[in-house]
C-alpha cells in the first residue's frame, strides 16, 4: 500500500477533507495533515519535534501550537472519526471492544501519570492509562475512543488538575468502567452500528458496568474472575423459615451462590475452533451454562451474612487454554445461542490488543512528550485518525485484490471458506498484517 509521494499526499488530503472542514482556520487545516502524515510516515520517534524535522523544519512552532495550545474544539473531529469508522467497519456483525492501554512515563508531571497496573507490561508501573474503544468487523479494527483515566492522586489535588489543564467536567473521580460507559453513550449517540460490546475482566467484574450495558439495551460479553459468585438459572426466591416470632417478609434465594469456577467444574467441556490463525485453527476447550449473576441487592441470609441476591440471567462461559490457564466470561446473549457462537464472541476481543500494539509501534501513540490534558488527547485523536486512514487504504486494497481474476494454478493449498457469519464463528475476510510502510513524504 505504499505509493509515490504525490499519490499518497493526494489520497491523504482527500480522505481528511471532512475533518479539515471542521477545523476552520487555514493554519489548522495545514497542520492537521502534516501531523497525521508524520505519525504514519517513517521515523523512530513520532513526537512533534522529530515530525517537524522530517516534514517541515520551519513549522515546529505552528505544529506545537496546533496540538498543545491552539483554541479549537476536538469534539467535531471525534464525531467525524465515528462517522468514518462506521463507514469502514460498522454493522450489526461489528463488535465494540472496551479495554485500556498504558503509556509508560518517567517523572510525575504528565497529566494522569501515577504508579498503576499496566496491562501491556503485566505489572505496576509509572504510566498514564487510557480507556479505549475499538470498533471492529471481520477482524479489521478502527479505534474510536481514547480517554485518560485519572487516579486518586490526581482527582484529590485540584491545583494539579488545573495546572495540567484538565477540563472541569473531567476533574471528578471516575472509575474506568464509568469512563467506558460515558464513551459508549457517545458512540451510541453518533449512531454507530455494532452488535455486541466486549470487555475484559477489568471491566466485567463491575456489576454497575454490566448493568449499565443491559440498561442501554446492549448485547455484551465480558470477562470475569473465577471467584465471581453466580446462582443456578433455576434459583427461586422464597420466604425464610422463622425460628420463632413473626415470619420474615424478605425473600431469600433457595440455594447459595457459588464461584463461577465451581459452578462450571462439573459441566461438560468441548473442544472448539473459533477461527483460523496464521499457524492453523485456534482451539480451546469451552463450557457454558445459564446462570443468574449474584449482583442483585445485598440481603442477609442466615448465618452467611450479607449476600447479593440473584440478578440477570446470562451465560457463564469457561475457556480452558492449552497453557493450562482457565478464563471465565459472562454474556447476555439469548438462551438458544450455540457454544460455537459464544466461543467466537468472547474470543473476538483480541482485536483491540492488536490495534493497541499497532498504534504504539507504528504510529507513536506513546511518543507524546507534552504534559497537558489537551495536548495528550489531541495527539491520541490524530493517532486514531491516522489509524483509520490506514484501515481505509487496507480495505480498499483488499477490495481491489478480490476483484482480480483468480489464476488457474496456485502453489498454495486451497483454503476451505468459512461457513459461518463473523459473529457466529470465526472466518475472516482477510488477516490483519503489520501496518503498511509509507513512502517518505513532503509537507502536505
Amino acid at each position: 500500500m505504499s505509493g509515490s509521494k504525490s499519490d499518497w499526499n493526494l489520497e491523504l488530503q482527500s480522505w481528511l477533507s471532512p475533518f479539515l472542514e471542521k477545523l476552520g482556520h487555514k493554519a489548522r487545516r495545514r497542520m492537521c495533515p502534516l501531523y497525521v502524515a508524520g505519525l504514519i510516515g517513517p521515523g523512530d520517534r513520532k513526537s512533534m519535534q522529530p515530525i517537524a524535522e522530517r516534514l517541515a523544519a520551519g513549522d515546529y512552532d505552528q505544529l506545537h501550537h496546533f496540538i498543545a495550545d491552539g483554541v479549537w474544539n476536538a469534539a467535531p473531529l471525534e464525531a467525524e472519526l465515528l462517522v468514518q469508522a462506521d463507514r469502514l467497519v460498522g454493522g450489526s456483525d461489528a463488535v465494540l471492544v472496551i479495554d485500556d492501554t498504558a503509556l509508560p512515563k518517567k517523572g510525575d508531571h504528565s497529566v494522569g501519570v501515577a504508579a498503576q497496573y499496566a496491562s501491556a507490561l503485566g505489572k505496576t508501573a509509572n504510566c498514564q492509562t487510557l480507556v479505549s474503544l475499538t470498533l471492529a468487523r471481520a477482524e479489521v479494527p478502527v479505534m474510536v475512543g481514547l480517554r485518560l483515566f485519572l487516579p486518586d492522586s490526581w482527582t484529590s489535588d485540584p491545583a494539579r488538575l488545573k495546572q495540567a489543564g484538565v477540563p472541569a467536567d473531567y476533574r471528578d473521580a471516575r472509575s474506568k468502567p464509568e469512563i467506558a460507559l460515558a464513551e459508549v453513550d457517545r458512540v451510541i449517540a453518533a449512531g454507530i452500528r455494532f452488535g455486541c460490546v466486549l470487555a475484559d475482566a477489568g471491566y466485567g467484574l463491575s456489576a454497575p458496568f454490566r448493568q449499565g450495558l443491559t440498561a442501554r439495551g446492549l448485547v455484551w460479553a465480558v470477562g470475569i474472575p473465577g471467584r465471581q459468585k453466580v446462582y443456578s438459572a433455576d434459583v427461586k426466591l422464597i420466604f425464610p423459615v422463622a425460628g420463632r416470632g413473626r415470619p420474615r417478609q424478605r425473600h431469600i434465594p433457595d440455594a447459595l451462590s457459588k464461584p463461577a469456577e465451581e459452578m462450571l467444574a462439573a459441566t461438560r467441556w468441548r473442544t472448539i475452533s473459533w477461527r483460523q490463525g496464521t499457524k492453523g485453527a485456534l482451539k480451546a476447550r469451552f463450557a457454558a451454562i445459564r446462570v443468574r449473576v449474584a449482583d442483585g441487592p445485598p440481603q442477609r441470609i442466615g448465618d452467611k451474612g450479607q449476600q447479593h441476591l440473584p440478578g440477570e440471567e446470562v451465560w457463564l462461559i469457561g475457556e480452558s487454554r492449552t497453557s493450562g490457564e482457565t478464563k471465565y466470561y459472562l454474556a447476555n446473549l439469548p438462551p438458544e445461542t450455540k457454544l460455537l457462537k459464544l466461543a467466537a464472541i468472547v474470543k473476538a476481543r483480541w482485536i483491540c490488543e492488536q490495534a493497541h500494539q499497532q498504534v504504539k509501534e507504528e504510529l507513536g501513540l506513546d511518543h507524546f512528550e507534552g504534559r497537558s490534558w489537551q495536548g495528550l488527547h489531541r495527539h491520541t485523536l490524530m493517532t486514531m485518525i491516522a489509524y483509520a486512514f490506514l484501515q481505509y487504504r487496507r480495505l480498499a486494497a483488499a477490495g481491489r485484490e478480490k476483484k482480480k481474476p483468480r489464476p488457474t494454478t496456485s502453489t498454495k493449498p486451497a483454503r476451505r471458506p468459512s461457513r459461518h457469519h463473523h459473529s457466529d464463528a470465526a472466518g475472516t475476510t482477510f488477516t490483519m498484517s503489520a501496518l503498511p510502510p509509507m513512502a517518505e513524504q513532503s509537507t502536505p
